[in-house]
């Protein structure tokens, strides 16, 4: 009686091979979309702001933004979320003139006397180009105030890099101040479908390396 023998091995190599192959791809595909759907979410900052604070804090950016978190900061105000409202500004404009006198008037037309009058200016060097720059500027106001719990406003996009910023740099006393993040809708960017206009993009790649050196 003959037997004979058939070696399947080599048959089942390659589709095991084939099997690996197509769960690779499946896995690459999941986290491409993951990161499409999620990823402009990287840069917002997850922090939720206390329902009061001693000060909410405008930070420095392009006109249409500051007028965003100014109305914003003052909205707080209104609602007695915030005791005073801190605008962070030039020390001089580009024309030696002072910006504060220039900017109650306008806040006061716009918002009030009364809130206009609960809202202080922090001034910094005209020269101040970064967060890190503006953050230290800002700590000798906030410090000079007693404030022990403030809420910075800013762009969304800029959320998580301005805290992480702002926590490493304000000093570390005895009574150390709370900091959390507000970001704000900018013109310049939107965390869903980031990837589909080329403006989101390009403020997502710059946001990114900025936040990836900011961690490092």
């Amino acid at each position: 009686m003959g037997y004979t023998f058939i070696n399947i091995s080599k048959h089942e190599e390659p589709r095991e091979k084939s099997y690996w192959k197509l769960w690779l791809v499946g896995i690459f595909a999941v986290l491409t979309i993951c990161f499409f759907h999620w990823g402009g979410y990287l840069l917002v900052v997850g922090d939720s702001v206390p329902e009061h604070v001693d000060a909410a804090v405008v930070l420095q950016g392009s006109i249409a933004s500051e007028k965003a978190r100014t109305a914003a900061a003052m909205l707080l105000l209104q609602r007695g979320s915030a005791n005073r409202v801190a605008i962070s500004v030039p020390r001089e404009s580009y024309w030696d003139e002072e910006i504060p006198p220039i900017a109650r008037p306008y806040l006061e037309r716009k918002y009030g006397t009364e809130l206009a009058g609960r809202v202080d200016f922090c001034n910094t060097e005209p020269d101040v180009t970064s967060t890190q720059q503006e953050a230290r500027a800002l700590s000798t106001c906030i410090e000079e105030h007693g404030w022990k719990n403030i809420a910075l406003l800013t762009s969304n996009y800029q959320s998580r890099r301005v805290g992480m910023i702002w926590k490493k740099t304000l000093p570390k006393g005895d009574t150390p101040v709370y900091v959390s993040v507000e970001g704000l809708p900018d013109p310049d960017y939107q965390p869903r479908g980031w990837w589909r206009q080329r403006l989101y993009l390009e403020t997502w790649l710059k946001e990114s390396a900025k936040l990836t050196w900011a961690s490092l």
